[in-house]
């Protein structure tokens, strides 16, 4: 099987939860993808990293994060995965606002200006947060190259919307949702 077979039963075994929930967009749904289930545990988390890392090999950047909290174990998982293959890829974490005390930087890590960076999160349903993180990204002279997720909800009209490339590693026909 490949990494991405295992993934996707992981994540069918680990993160897919039935019964009424909202979701942070506001939406009621039926599941819920706990996909902090899969990003912070010690088996699929690797997976993570290592196929998001495919699903974007074409692309050029240096970088890569999204906001607080989705972003962060994904772009982790991305940056050892990557480090595991030898090249060098940084991680940042967007804040939802700017920090008020301190340094007062509204994105954390190494500095994104000049740089190619890819936009992350774990899962989008209206594309809210990854956007989010695009305008700050943006705001703080990066370029971003492209929004990747592991799961799209519902997304992908929105981000494409926006001129962005959009990649995702599942829908939810491959969850058979």
């Amino acid at each position: 099987m490949t990494d991405r077979d295992n993934l996707l039963a992981e994540i069918k075994r680990k993160a897919l939860v039935f019964g009424k929930v909202t979701l942070s967009s506001g939406i009621e749904a039926d599941y819920y993808l706990d996909l902090r289930r899969i990003t912070l545990d010690g088996v699929a988390a690797p997976l993570v990293g290592r196929v998001m890392l495919d699903l974007t090999d074409d692309l050029e950047f240096d970088a890569v994060g999204g906001l607080t909290l989705g972003a962060d174990p994904v772009a982790a998982a991305m940056l050892h995965a990557a480090a595991a293959r030898e090249r060098a890829l940084d991680a940042f974490v967007v804040r939802k606002e700017q920090k008020r005390h301190g340094m007062q930087r509204r994105i954390e890590g190494p500095d994104v200006r000049g740089r190619r960076v890819l936009a992350v999160e774990d899962t989008s349903t209206t594309g809210a947060s990854p956007l989010t993180a695009v305008t700050a990204l943006r705001e703080a002279g990066a370029e971003v190259v492209a929004v990747a997720t592991i799961v799209d909800r519902g997304a992908r009209e929105r981000i494409t919307g926006e001129g962005l490339d959009y990649r995702t590693a599942f829908t939810l026909d491959d969850l058979g949702l």
